[in-house]
């Protein structure tokens, strides 16, 4: 006899679990099922997904630790401060990470228990459909449910001929597992992974070559901010070669060889001991059985929906990562209340023009909403106001000068249309600007609105300030 449900979600990650929890929070019966290879202690698939697993969440706990390592090997002296030479014990630093990651999916298993909602372990596929909803089979287990939320996230995509063992050639996994600092670390892609992995590991004294097959550097963002970022990457000590065809890709025991022409067709060859293959993602819809209940999927692969995720299948839904748009943890989490909330007759809603992007690196860069080179590409007129973190007080006592906050309005209107950052805190400064687009807001209702003083946050009101062209202190 098959398990019945209102609703099964079928994925643990960030879209997965939020919407069993809202789905369980509005009143409906709830399975969540997962297959994830990683198990806790009780041989239970982690929830969690990507992110919490070997995303988001661990790579931010190296990012922290090896921002230490940096300030005390070069920053420290600066404030007057001695500790001598600084080492680095890989295996505590993996450690810790760890527990950061276990505690933090340990919790999402126990707001399933809070919440009532049926963890299922094991993977989920179609089986067909019946007067009760859909049928899915989880593992051995029959399941039926009136919905399906489709939540399967997505893997690295890897390259052809290029093996991965996650032990010389990593993707994300891997990356995430050195059990010592390389002496030479390549990357093929200059993307969020490739650039945050690699700063992960040249702080802690990897020699980092990035290798990037498209011909101009970070073009998702915005032209100044990407112009900035390569400045100060590359003073730091982060190599990036832009425009390279990789060609053969050749392992030992030791090492790796990467062969790849540059963008002027000169053959090279680069030696490392560890390689991170960062070459995008692509969704898991492979297991599915889409094509026993005829759901539609898209050229690359991803399951096709509508502006609210519905499917061409009736009570059938997908969120996150399997879907189009920006692979985010937040997105998939907002698309996955949406979701939970349509399905309950509400108005569930999800703003895509106000998503913000986030990349985790020294200084952070943080942007939302257009960029200047897509104002100019749709023909808007508009208006710009650029502050430097290096007129800020609190950035200059803090040792955090470099950066900039650059704010985009409505010639006519004034309306905020884009905020972009780099520098110090990025990534929560920009949570001023998601707000302000999000209400309509102008630069003048920014500027007029009072920032603690000395905060990094005052770059943010003296950017609205000189959109006007009266900044105070700049």
């Amino acid at each position: 006899m098959s398990k019945q449900f209102d609703v099964l979600v079928i994925g643990g990650g960030p879209g997965g679990y939020i919407a069993a929890i809202r789905a369980a929070q509005l009143g409906f019966s709830v399975a969540c099922c997962e297959s994830n290879a990683y198990a806790d202690t009780k041989g239970e698939p982690r929830l969690g997904g990507t992110c919490l697993n070997v995303g988001c969440i661990p790579s931010k706990a190296l990012l922290h630790t090896s921002h230490l390592f940096a300030e005390a090997s070069h920053g420290f002296a600066a404030q007057g401060i001695s500790v001598g030479t600084p080492t680095i014990d890989v295996a505590t630093m993996m450690s810790r990470k760890n527990a950061v990651v276990s505690q933090l999916t340990g919790g999402v298993k126990g707001l399933f228990k809070k919440n009532k909602v049926a963890l299922l372990p094991g993977h989920g596929a179609f089986v067909g459909s019946s007067a009760n909803g859909w049928q899915v089979k989880v593992g051995e287990t029959d399941v039926e449910a009136a919905q399906v939320i489709i939540a399967t996230g997505a893997k690295a995509r890897h390259l052809a001929g290029v093996a991965v063992d996650n032990k010389i050639v990593c993707d994300n996994v891997g990356a995430l597992e050195l059990n010592a600092v390389p002496k030479k670390l390549a990357i093929i892609g200059a993307g969020v992974i490739g650039l945050e992995m690699g700063s992960v590991w040249r702080r802690l004294g990897a020699e980092v070559t990035l290798l990037e097959a498209l011909p101009d550097f970070l073009p998702v963002a915005d032209v100044d901010v990407a112009r900035e970022a390569a400045r100060i990457f590359a003073k730091q000590g982060l190599s990036i070669e832009l425009g390279v065809t990789i060609g053969e890709v050749s392992t030992a025991k030791k090492g790796v060889t990467i062969a790849y022409t540059t963008k002027d067709g000169e053959a090279r060859k680069l030696d490392a001991e560890r390689l991170i293959v960062s070459v995008g993602r692509v969704p898991n819809t492979d297991g599915l059985n889409a094509e026993a209940v005829g759901l539609k999927l898209d050229e690359r692969g991803r399951v096709a929906v509508d502006g609210q995720c519905r499917t061409n299948l009736p009570g059938v839904w997908a969120v996150g990562d399997v879907v189009s748009g920006p692979m985010l943890a937040h997105k998939a989490m907002e698309e996955a209340v949406m979701v939970a909330e349509l399905m309950a007759g509400q108005s569930g809603h999800c703003n895509f023009e106000t998503i913000p992007w986030v990349i985790y690196t020294s200084p952070e860069i943080a942007w939302v909403g257009q960029t200047e080179q897509q104002l100019k590409a749709d023909g808007v007129a508009y208006k710009v106001g650029k502050i430097p973190f290096a007129a800020n007080g609190r950035a200059l006592g803090m040792g955090e000068p470099s950066g900039f906050v650059k704010m985009l309005a409505d010639a006519a209107s004034d309306r905020i249309l884009g905020v972009h950052i780099i520098g110090a805190n990025a990534s929560e400064l920009i949570s001023e600007a998601v707000v302000a687009m999000e209400f309509s807001a102008t630069s003048e209702d920014l500027a007029r609105i009072v920032h603690a003083h000395p905060t990094l946050s005052e770059v943010v009101h003296e950017a609205a300030l000189a959109c006007d062209k009266r900044a105070l202190h700049f």
